[in-house]
């Protein structure tokens, strides 16, 4: 949320680790070595998002493709398929996949060799997902499905590399064909949820988040967490069908059309320049059309769950920035402030995708305001005061802001604000470019930044401790 509200990333995070624990749920790898477990999402609100209760999402320690334990037919052709499985298990992948796109016709017209040819470009994906990532290896699932079109477990991992990448092929009619193979798997249902959700769908979002949640039996965290993603998304397509809506290319905006018709150009224009200056700065752009909701200031609170002192929030679950109408155009410069700060959110989280949780809360909420232009005046006063305050380590900012009191959270803002400062000025936007790269590619803050800036994590907060308070130290 912009300025006292701290709330604004962990419901997007949320929903993809929910993909990642029904994908999880599965058997277990035998064949290939397991990869290595994924550093833990850190990042969530200091105030759940609304409707969700304090805690958030289950957690998920790492994720597994699903490699499919296989023996070779009877064959003349069996030595060669088995000298192939015999590499992908050593990690050969060039020398397997030359092997397997090298195969003769003859095998792959064998009606016993060809499924088991699909088990192997499978097992490749597999590999490959775990040395290179999911740009290589979904060439291989989809070699995998072409060989053996009605297996599950295949058309699920090619929907889980279609989902990172957020392929276009991964459409609802495709996503409908998993779930007639795998109809007690939550994971398709999640990921047409989500399409359906980003083309304002939202009550056919939240019917196929029900459907999940019935198969999420085993995980009664996941299964209430569903609960109340579907109730939330109810919530917002029943308060939204009184709404008026009108779109420019990266944006549609909805609003009351008796009290809002002119704040709704004001708004596309400030955030279509922050489009085109906040993208350029991150090096990055959404992928997807941002909803923009104004509520009027008797039903915002009520629409959005927020507290009474919130000023405006960005939804990752819904990918809605939501305000309050109240004093858009009499207050430009607010206006202005809140929703370039909201826009920052919703970049890095189209931007981190299912890795958006590695991004600490300190580096996250100090973009928005730099990049928002957000002078809070609470900052100077920590800032000047500050010879006496104990600085909060910023590793201890890097998740949940849950338990700080409010005098605290104003200096975790103050904090990341000056933090993300120091960043900027000393190592320039480009190096923040490669940290966040870094970052979504699973890497921790402290290895990012030795990787990028050449200093350890402790050497950067000593330097920029330094020069924010002039004798406090971080720790």
């Amino acid at each position: 949320m912009y300025r006292r509200n701290i709330t604004h990333v962990l419901g997007y995070i949320a929903l993809a680790l929910c993909a990642f624990i029904g994908y999880e749920t599965w058997v277990k790898p035998k064949d290939l070595p397991s990869p290595p477990a994924q550093p833990p999402m850190a990042t969530e609100d200091p105030i759940p998002p609304p409707g969700l209760e304090t805690g958030g999402a289950p957690a998920v320690e790492s994720h597994q493709m699903r490699v499919i334990d296989s023996v070779a037919p009877e064959s003349r052709y069996a030595e060669v398929l088995q000298g192939i499985r015999a590499e992908i298990e050593k990690g050969n992948v060039v020398e397997a996949e030359s092997k397997l796109a090298g195969l003769p016709d003859a095998v792959l017209s064998d009606s016993r060799a060809r499924p088991y040819v699909a088990v192997l470009w499978n097992n490749l994906g597999v590999e490959q997902e775990r040395q290179v990532g999911t740009k290589l290896s979904v060439e291989a699932f989809k070699k995998a499905v072409s060989y053996d079109p009605n297996n599950p477990t295949l058309n699920l991992n090619l929907a889980h590399a279609y989902w990172e990448l957020r392929d276009p092929a991964m459409t609802p009619s495709f996503l409908e064909t998993i779930i007639s193979l795998a109809p007690d798997e939550p994971f398709p249902h999640l990921a047409l949820a989500d399409l359906l959700q980003e083309q304002d769908q939202l009550s056919e979002a939240a019917r196929h988040i029900d459907r999940a949640a019935e198969r999420a039996a085993r995980d009664p965290a996941l299964r209430s967490y569903l609960q109340t993603v579907s109730r939330r998304l109810t919530r917002a397509d029943e308060v939204e069908a009184r709404l008026t809506s009108h779109a420019s290319v990266h944006f549609t905006v909805k609003f009351d059309g008796n009290e809002d018709q002119a704040a709704w150009i004001a708004v596309l224009d400030i955030l279509e320049e922050a489009y085109r200056e906040i993208g350029q700065k991150l090096g990055h752009f959404p992928s997807k059309p941002i909803v923009v909701v104004l509520h009027t200031a008797a039903n915002f609170q009520t629409a959005t769950g927020s507290p009474l002192w919130a000023d405006g929030l960005f939804d990752p679950v819904l990918n809605r920035i939501q305000i309050p109408t109240q004093g858009a155009l009499t207050d430009g410069a607010w206006l202005k402030r809140v929703l370039r700060h909201e826009f920052v959110h919703a970049v890095l989280a189209d931007e981190q995708g299912s890795r958006a949780g590695s991004v600490p809360t300190w580096l996250n909420e100090g973009l928005a305001m730099q990049l928002s232009g957000d002078d809070w005046p609470e900052l100077g006063r920590v800032e000047h005061g500050a010879g006496g305050t104990s600085l909060i380590p910023l590793p201890t900012l890097e998740g949940s802001w849950n338990s700080l009191s409010t005098a605290a959270a104003g200096l975790a803002y103050t904090e990341a604000d000056s933090a993300v400062h120091y960043l900027i000025e000393h190592y320039g936007m480009h190096r923040v470019q490669e940290l966040l790269r870094l970052l979504k590619a699973g890497q921790s803050v402290a290895s990012a930044m030795e990787d990028k800036l050449f200093i350890s994590y402790d050497q950067f907060q000593r330097r920029w401790a330094d020069s924010f308070t002039g004798t406090a130290k971080a720790g």
